[in-house]
């Protein structure tokens, strides 16, 4: 295909508890924040992460870090030494914590159009983890990251237009709000992973999506049919 045909499809996949287990990640850092800092300092620092992520709407582990520092200087925080966290954050190994198969099912969508890596987050520590996790390559640089990236689906066309998408999220709510603007010119593929994805209230209070798998490596078994039908199907990797 010439760099100037427009695809017929373009794959938006999403990565935290998507193609990324994030909520292992979390139990780890916690974990390492207990053990290491203790539950004092543990219990401070995950309640400024709290209060970033209802300001800016995303999670932000190093800007909540900045705001730990800015307490202990004033004698707030119990434990600057908390400020070493920075280090164990970038050298996560994230490679580990990819969800099985995750990377056959960018390579398997890739034979039917562009993989493009959509994702909302910071503009330091996501675009490490996807690089760290092996995805960046996986996607051929085509990575996204967007503080809130269902209000940015005009960039996402300009920059690769399709015919049609298909978006694999973790999030009902997100993928109902992408969905309410590109209507049927996106199938919205829900893998059931991660406590967002388990929660049946949550679920509850938005569309069905058009796919759902179990797992996010039941799509290495689907065809392109399966990924660009419409409405609710479902698909189990049998």
């Amino acid at each position: 295909m010439s760099q100037n045909t427009t695809p017929d499809v373009v794959f938006l996949l999403d990565v935290d508890n998507t193609l990324l287990d994030n909520d292992r990640i979390i139990l780890d850092l916690r974990r390492h924040l207990e053990s290491t800092f203790g539950v004092a300092s543990s219990g401070r620092y995950w309640a400024i992460f709290e209060e970033l992520r209802e300001e800016l709407g995303y999670a932000d582990y190093l800007g909540a870090l900045q705001s730990y520092r800015a307490n202990a200087e004033h004698g707030v925080s119990a434990d600057e030494r908390l400020l070493l966290m920075a280090s164990y954050l970038i050298d996560y190994p994230f490679a580990e914590r990819l969800y099985p198969r995750a990377l056959e099912v960018i390579a398997h969508l890739d034979r039917f159009g562009p993989t493009v890596i959509l994702s909302d987050g910071d503009v330091v520590f996501q675009p490490r983890k996807v690089q760290r996790s092996g995805l960046w390559d996986a996607v051929g640089g085509r990575v996204l990251i967007y503080v809130h990236k269902e209000q940015m689906l005009e960039a996402v066309q300009r920059q690769h237009p399709a015919r049609h998408y298909v978006m694999v999220d973790d999030k009902v709510r997100l993928l109902a709000a992408v969905k309410a603007v590109l209507g049927n010119r996106l199938t919205t593929v829900f893998p059931r992973q991660g406590h967002y994805a388990l929660d049946p209230v949550n679920a509850s209070l938005y569309p069905t999506p058009d796919v759902t798998v179990e797992h996010i490596g039941d799509l290495v078994d689907a065809d392109a049919a399966t990924l660009l039908r419409l409405p609710n199907a479902s698909h189990t990797g049998q």
